[in-house]
């Protein structure tokens, strides 16, 4: 009974304190060369289930190299948060562009080889250690 309590408590005090607000990280203020980058598609930041997610998201195409810019960009922190593209709102079929390199500012991931936007069709943030959606764009042609 008391290894129940115990296990029982560890696992409540992990829940509670999974993927929930940290202390802020530094704002970055990256930006795309819009004179020769070429504006694709574009959505707005829903809240997830978890988290407070909110600005917009950009995808770039400049030379044949294509970018998501995340603007005015502001998400609660978590231990492993990721930016990805996924094909569903919930990340099942994704490509993973990196880290989220801040909670707040704006920010440019490479986006590598040519995914197909009519499948690719969300930006996601997502906990990938607890696997929580913190929020999830659409995008759309501008």
């Amino acid at each position: 009974m008391k290894n129940t309590l115990i296990i029982l408590f560890a696992g409540a005090c992990l829940f509670f304190n999974s993927c929930t607000k940290k202390t802020s990280t530094a704002m970055v203020n990256e930006m795309v060369d819009t004179t020769t980058a070429v504006l694709k598609y574009q959505g707005n930041f829903q809240k997830g289930p978890y988290g407070t997610v909110s600005g917009s998201v950009m995808i770039y195409q400049t030379n044949g190299k294509w970018q998501l810019k995340l603007t005015n960009f502001s998400t609660t922190n978590g231990p492993d948060l990721k930016v990805y593209l996924s094909k569903e709102v919930q990340p099942l079929s994704f490509i993973k562009l990196g880290d989220l390199k801040s909670t707040t500012g704006n920010q440019v991931y490479d986006i590598n080889g040519s995914p197909d936007f009519m499948q690719y069709k969300y930006a996601l943030i997502h906990c990938e250690q607890y696997n929580h959606l913190f929020g999830s764009a659409e995008l759309m042609m501008p």
